[in-house]
């Protein structure tokens, strides 16, 4: 009676005195290359499964250091962003500001921003253009950014003329004691901001922009 191939496995697991007594056996055993082509010895088979777990550590190895750099680079955009923000004397001018380097440092084309529970000196700002229930309930409600494809039509009005062309939206909520506003980033690329993607960095952004805007304006009581 023959044994099953699990039964060799077994045995072979169980007794492992076996290649150490039949080493002249296994050497003239030719199995399959993993690749296809002409037979192999198992060991020339093992140091070719060797080769490939090497090549996959490098390359898991090499993505994490591109993480790394991409991570260390958004890091130090964020540093730069904060320093600017803390130069304007203007709220007008913080608000170009920072049109500008989400623009120019990360790369985000489109960006509209409402505020609300708050007044501000100076001239009035389209930042302050009455708002309705329904985005003060959405920013209320946003507990974390959001990414996807799906704004409300209001919020597509924010963006002008620009609106049909966006594919995509990130949305950040802005709050100091209460809900003061939503920051709405925008790209006609549909990945850009996608529903699967981390948000650890637009969090931080909300949190920069909501203190910074405290040095202009006052909560409304």
């Amino acid at each position: 009676m023959e044994s099953s191939p699990e039964e060799v496995a077994q045995y072979l697991r169980t007794h492992p005195e076996f290649f150490e007594e039949y080493a002249d056996v296994l050497a003239e055993i030719q199995i399959p290359h993993p690749h296809g082509g002409r037979a192999i010895p198992i060991s020339e088979r093992q140091i070719v499964a060797l080769r490939d777990k090497n090549r996959i550590l490098q390359d898991k190895l090499g993505e994490l250091i591109r993480f790394g750099e991409e991570n260390g680079g958004i890091t130090e955009k964020m540093h730069r962003l904060a320093v600017a923000l803390l130069t304007f004397a203007h709220l007008a001018d913080f608000l170009h500001g920072l049109n500008f380097h989400l623009r120019e440092d990360f790369s985000i084309p489109h960006m509209a921003l409402r505020l609300w529970n708050m007044t501000a000196e100076g001239p009035a700002l389209p930042e302050f253009a009455p708002t309705s229930t329904d985005i003060h309930a959405l920013a209320e409600n946003l507990s974390r950014p959001y990414c996807g494809s799906h704004v409300l039509d209001e919020i597509r009005d924010w963006f002008g003329e620009d609106a049909v062309r966006l594919r995509s939206f990130a949305m950040v909520s802005l709050s100091a004691e209460q809900t003061i506003g939503l920051l709405v980033m925008a790209s006609e690329d549909p990945q850009r901001f996608y529903p699967e993607m981390g948000t650890i960095y637009l969090a931080q952004l909300g949190e920069l922009v909501s203190a910074a805007l405290k040095r202009f304006t006052q909560a409304e009581g």
